[in-house]
């Protein structure tokens, strides 16, 4: 596992971490005994970094140790955080996690090999002194013939396996479901997974699996509008994102000043507020956090995309 560099930081990347820090602060949310706070954070090619404290233009990788110190640092704000693009060596995952501290703990799916699977893992990282799993992790496999996929909407198994794992604050148990839909040539070509995994998720919350109550769902879903074919494949079956997030930028190059319509809805949280699979925590808040505002020295906006990511992370809050 990578280890940081002996001693700590310069005084200068010091420096950045506790500006980042006061940000955060004013920010979000703070953890408090009553709150639960549920993240997802699509970190882009989540894999390789410059061991250095400061990388240069021109070095590759350009993510460098005080890129990863400043991803630790957004993590840890939260509860659990969902990350998709944790590629196969995950050694800037691995050097985040010793950042966050033992009190930390994750769990990772395996590579998806192939050329749609872009050797990503999915991962879910979560505070110990916060939550407990609470003994489920499992992949979404589609049966062979499955009564409530119709026919044609999926001819395969999904590209990147979803990945459902159970977790507990007290009396309190919610399972979590994060993917990262293909993207594919075009649109349409993302309706039927999109399709496949509402209806798969409804079945399941209906169903007396006891890790089938709470159900959220959350990553990257490839959305490009509200309401576009897309999000209606994906709000099929009754899930439903909060409104809350329905006017905030999904990435780094959105411009946040733009009318909503015309910002990208690629990561999504939602969960069924209604019927028998509505869920019990009641949702306090949500929004985003946007680290582009000069917080991370980076030459232009596609270097800060591969020093930290593309995509804004998206939270939720609620009371367990």
């Amino acid at each position: 596992m990578p280890t940081a560099p002996p001693g700590p930081p310069p005084p200068d990347v010091a420096d950045q971490l506790e500006a980042l820090s006061r940000v955060l602060d004013r920010q979000l949310q703070a953890k408090t005994a009553t709150n639960l706070l549920v993240a997802t954070w699509n970190v882009r090619a989540f894999d390789r970094f410059d061991a250095k404290w400061r990388s240069a233009l021109g070095d590759s990788p350009i993510r460098d140790r005080s890129n990863v110190a400043c991803i630790a640092e957004i993590v840890r704000r939260f509860d659990v955080v969902a990350i998709q693009e944790v590629r196969r060596s995950a050694g800037a995952f691995q050097a985040m996690m010793a950042d966050l501290g033992e009190q930390w703990a994750f769990l990772v799916t395996d590579v998806t090999d192939g050329r749609a699977g872009n050797n990503e893992r999915l991962a879910f990282v979560y505070d110990t002194t916060r939550l407990r799993a609470s003994g489920l992790a499992c992949e979404l496999v589609v049966a062979a013939k499955d009564a409530d996929i119709p026919a044609g909407t999926l001819t395969e198994q999904f590209a990147r396996t979803p990945y459902a794992v159970g977790f507990a604050r007290g009396d309190t148990r919610f399972t979590l479901v994060t993917l990262h839909v293909l993207y594919g040539n075009a649109p349409a070509d993302r309706i039927p997974e999109l399709t496949a995994v509402a209806r798969w998720l409804a079945r399941w919350s209906a169903g007396k699996d006891p890790w089938g109550e709470n159900l959220i769902a959350l990553g990257d879903f490839n959305i490009d509008r509200r309401d576009d074919p897309l999000f209606q494949a994906f709000t099929s079956t009754g899930l439903r994102p909060p409104a809350a997030l329905n006017h905030i930028p999904r990435t780094i190059f959105d411009d946040p000043d733009a009318a909503p319509d015309n910002h990208h809805f690629y990561d999504q949280i939602a969960w069924f507020p209604e019927g028998r699979a509505k869920l019990s925590m009641p949702f306090v808040n949500a929004g985003t956090f946007d680290f582009t505002n000069d917080l991370i020295p980076a030459d232009t906006e596609v270097q800060l995309s591969w020093r930290i990511s593309d995509h804004l992370p998206l939270w939720c809050e609620f009371t367990p």
